[in-house]
């Protein structure tokens, strides 16, 4: 059987095989969505007299970002591995292709699709320098409010089976968890409070690429996670002993 260090190991290769696919398609197609963003508020600045001196150059913040997006892999697959050994530490050999896509979809949902649609990504040049911790502060309370929706609709399923729920019915009540919990999101948590000013494609394109990242990367690294599951099932199958 699995241990939670060999999850833990298959944790980290699931997450810097995701970062990588995940960072190699932001550097090739969204990156120059971002060039375009970039030299849109290089010219609002240039128009408005302001000067400003360019730390990194955009080569190197394309290299950084390939770093970024594997440091980001790496430690999502080590708190992947670890979530599913807590979730499915009583056989954790058992479907282990579908249990990995699952809870990837799961975290996608919880960690990204939730606090996107409440507070969707937005390119270079958009945002008050003065309103940052405000806007980190409500994406983080988005994050923390789609996890728990997540989570409990998880708990909520595992109840219903035990409750020999329908299927159909459990599909709709936990269905309705996280869109319960986003329309919260859009009472409670303020809405942002910067203007948008760049033009309606490039704004669109830029968030269908950032979707697209990180769909590679939690997907990617539910399927890495599955596919050394059954590579390492196979692997632990015992030979068939030859009859006498």
């Amino acid at each position: 059987m699995a241990s939670v260090l060999s999850l833990l190991g298959r944790g980290l290769l699931a997450g810097g095989a995701a970062g990588v696919l995940a960072g190699g398609f932001a550097r090739l197609i969204a990156e120059p969505i971002m060039d375009r963003a970039v030299d849109i508020e290089s010219a609002r600045s240039a128009a408005a007299g302001e000067v400003g001196e360019e730390v990194f150059t955009r080569g190197e913040q394309h290299f950084g970002l390939m770093v970024a997006m594997l440091a980001v892999g790496l430690a999502l697959g080590a708190l992947f591995g670890l979530v599913y050994f807590l979730v499915h530490r009583s056989d954790l050999d058992t479907d282990v292709w579908g249990r990995s896509l699952r809870l990837a979809t799961a975290g996608l949902v919880g960690v990204w699709l939730l606090p996107f649609l409440r507070y969707p990504a937005n390119p270079p040049g958009v945002g008050n320098g003065d309103t940052v911790d405000g806007r980190t502060d409500a994406w983080l309370a988005a994050t923390v409010m789609g996890l728990v929706a997540v989570a409990g609709a998880l708990l909520l399923h595992s109840w219903l089976v035990s409750r020999g729920a329908a299927t159909p019915v459990r599909h709709l009540v936990v269905a309705a968890v996280p869109v319960l919990a986003l329309v919260l999101m859009f009472v409670i948590l303020p809405n942002n409070p910067d203007a948008i000013e760049v033009p309606p494609k490039l704004l669109w394109d830029f968030r269908v690429l950032a979707a697209g990242t990180m769909v590679i990367l939690w997907i990617g690294m539910g399927a890495v996670l599955g596919l050394t599951g059954l590579v390492r099932a196979r692997a632990t199958v015992p030979e068939a002993v030859p009859a006498a």
